[in-house]
């Protein structure tokens, strides 16, 4: 019987055992995959304070769990398949066996949904990206592609525009689920081309990414596309469907309060896998920390 176990081991669970482990809470993290999520395969993040110059995400996410062990935490690399809320507490069972604890704080995360097309992994870090607000910095004046057209893909292409030489947004259709406005004023912007229609069917290049090749969706005709940078912005899918059952959700994602309290007494929810609107390793690391305060007052109380 732990105190509390923490799946996920990205910055939400990571940091959320920095603080029940200064507590002195006995802590397992559990995590299916890699340590330290989506954030261990960015190239450079930029924007996480205290790093002027940047710092490689996989080093970052090194220092957190190096961090949270130094506070007891004990961490095995196990999926998680079901939760369950009983009477003696909350049991975890994974692909190696069962767990007790008295809290349970979820920090799976979201994953970007993939394009799933030819080149798409060889060149992830190397031109292929999901995020804009991380990576968009590092193509300054080349010209680069967004695929999608939701509102965040929109957002995407308009960040962009201020920093690359030419932005082209790729999408499917004609029609925008972005709301109007945003469109609107993407079309205003003469730095972004619209490439409607059609669909990325290979990323090439050679050491780092450098072309597109596109199939229009009604001819099937093949148009090569000069591209230093892809960012697929086409939505993003909660990593643990099998949670409905347990807690509130919305669109797959947890439902929390301010203190990241679920729905169930003593099960609480950090970082992407929470129904919010920013996702970043700033505000992930926010979730956690609330999420390790919240975990320790309940079972003081």
């Amino acid at each position: 019987m732990y105190d509390v176990i923490i799946i996920g081991a990205g910055p939400a669970g990571l940091t959320a055992a920095i603080y029940t482990g200064r507590a002195k809470l006995s802590t397992l993290i559990l995590e299916s995959s890699m340590v330290g999520g989506n954030t261990a395969l960015t190239d450079l993040i930029d924007n996480y304070p205290g790093f002027p110059f940047g710092i490689n995400g996989q080093d970052l996410m090194e220092n957190f769990s190096r961090q949270a062990q130094r506070f007891g935490a004990e961490l095995r690399m196990e999926e998680v398949t079901a939760i369950e809320d009983g009477p003696d507490g909350k049991k975890v069972s994974t692909t190696q066996g069962e767990y007790m604890a008295r809290a349970i704080i979820i920090a799976m995360g979201a994953r970007r949904r993939e394009l799933d097309v030819e080149g798409e992994n060889e060149f992830l870090g190397r031109g292929v990206s999901y995020c804009a607000t991380c990576d968009g910095a590092f193509f300054q004046g080349v010209p680069v592609a967004v695929v999608g057209g939701g509102d965040s893909a929109v957002k995407e292409a308009l960040y962009l525009a201020d920093m690359a030489s030419k932005v082209y947004l790729i999408h499917r259709r004609e029609g925008f689920r972005a709301n109007q406005t945003a469109v609107d004023k993407m079309l205003e912007n003469s730095h972004i081309e619209l490439k409607l229609n059609k669909v990325v069917q290979r990323v090439q290049g050679d050491a780092l990414m450098n072309r597109l090749v596109l199939r229009d969706v009604l001819t099937g005709e093949e148009e090569v596309l000069p591209a230093e940078g892809l960012f697929i912005s086409i939505g993003l899918v909660a990593a643990a469907d099998f949670l409905e059952t347990l807690v509130d959700t919305e669109d797959g994602y947890i439902i929390t309060d301010e203190n990241m309290q679920t729905s169930v007494a003593g099960v609480f929810a950090a970082g992407d896998i929470r129904s919010k609107k920013a996702r970043q390793v700033a505000t992930a690391v926010g979730d956690g920390a609330l999420a390790g305060i919240a975990v320790t007052e309940y079972l003081k109380e």
